[in-house]
């Protein structure tokens, strides 16, 4: 299991995944400031991830303040759950996250809890969330493959992939290093080969961060799991060339209607696999579903900072002066979509009443 983050006695431990892959090094947050500093810069990303990191900067800074009553504690509390809210807008887990802390927070200060118990409870809901966020990704792994096919069609792509592997197409990172451990999508990918399906992996580049380049074909290779990267441009070639049998993304939101929020390109990704009769599956932890948000549109989209996509590697690649536009994300329609896979199992349009369904199931 990649370590994306930890706990420990000074802070809580990332992964560094602007470094990946050919540097692993960490950097250690030991304040809420920090925390949010390394979900804002990427070191840690991934909706899940980024989720659990923020409910480990609320203990953190439940942990270190000043206050020595929970009255005294209640407008740190509130400044803090703000600072981490503020940090990436799209990934609705971020405010699930956040949501549930203040909710535990509210009950605690309800029961008459003292400032350390409140301070002993918060961290283990973090822990908790933790916990089960490796579960849930284990869970809708061994759903999500099952809808894989048993056996690929045409030549392999590539002398080191044998006849009859499954093409799968990944778009983004959504493994391991978005997650707490075994990931959504790539999850899917796991479980599939733990289950003996033979897979091979096309990773989309996924420009400008690059997450599919760095961060995917890093853990799958770790994973010795074979992957091929290509160019974002590539997909449609490869698609009607036939090495391309699946399609799994993972998801930052996903509306009422289930449109997909997902990282830039994946839109794309998803009209191709429709135009050429490829399965489009999505597979997110239910903590991504927004039951509160009607449809794709009302979806916020991020907009990163230019220089990610004028410069590389700190080279400048275009001319001064030159408009720039870098929104994060996109939204998939619903109708694009074939299923949506999660811990719960899997769902069908309509996706408006099949996620009504499976929430009232729940409950």
């Amino acid at each position: 299991m990649i370590p994306t983050l930890a706990w420990t006695p000074e802070g809580v431990r990332f992964i560094d995944q602007t470094k990946l892959p050919l540097e692993e090094s960490y950097v250690l947050a030991t304040t809420y400031e920090q925390v949010a500093d390394v979900i804002v810069t990427m070191v840690v990303r991934g909706a899940p991830a980024i989720g659990v990191s923020a409910a480990y900067g609320v203990a953190l800074g439940a942990l270190r303040t000043q206050a020595a009553t929970t009255q005294q504690f209640a407008p740190d509390f509130d400044r803090i759950c703000a600072r981490l809210a503020s940090t990436r807008p799209t990934a609705v887990n971020l405010f699930w996250a956040i949501d549930r802390m203040k909710r535990l927070f509210a009950n605690l200060v309800a029961s008459g809890a003292t400032l350390v118990q409140i301070q002993e409870r918060i961290l283990a809901e973090a822990h908790a969330m933790y916990q089960e966020d490796i579960a849930a990704c284990k869970a809708m792994g061994a759903f999500g493959a099952a809808l894989l096919p048993d056996k690929g069609a045409g030549e392999p792509a590539d002398s080191s992939f044998s006849a009859g592997s499954i093409g799968v197409l990944t778009h983004c990172n959504a493994g391991a290093l978005a997650t707490c451990g075994y990931g959504t999508a790539l999850g899917v990918i796991r479980s599939a080969v733990e289950q003996g399906k033979r897979i091979q992996v096309f990773a989309d580049e996924t420009r400008p961060f690059l997450q599919g380049a760095r961060l995917t074909a890093w853990e799958l290779m770790a994973d010795h799991i074979p992957t091929t990267v290509i160019c974002d441009n590539m997909a449609a070639s490869l698609m009607r060339a036939g090495h391309i049998q699946a399609v799994v993304v993972g998801a930052d939101r996903i509306a009422a209607n289930g449109d997909v929020a997902n990282k830039i390109g994946t839109y794309n990704v998803a009209i191709l696999a429709h135009e050429h009769g490829i399965p489009f599956y999505v597979a997110a932890p239910w903590s991504t579903i927004d039951l509160a948000t009607a449809t794709g549109e009302a979806i916020p989209i991020e907009e990163r900072p230019q220089i990610e996509v004028t410069h590389h590697a700190g080279k400048q690649l275009t001319p001064n002066g030159v408009g720039i536009r870098n929104p994060a994300f996109d939204v998939t329609p619903a109708k694009y979509v074939t299923a949506i896979v999660t811990e719960r199992g899997v769902l069908r349009a309509p996706y408006g009443d099949s996620l009504q369904q499976m929430n009232r199931t729940a409950k």
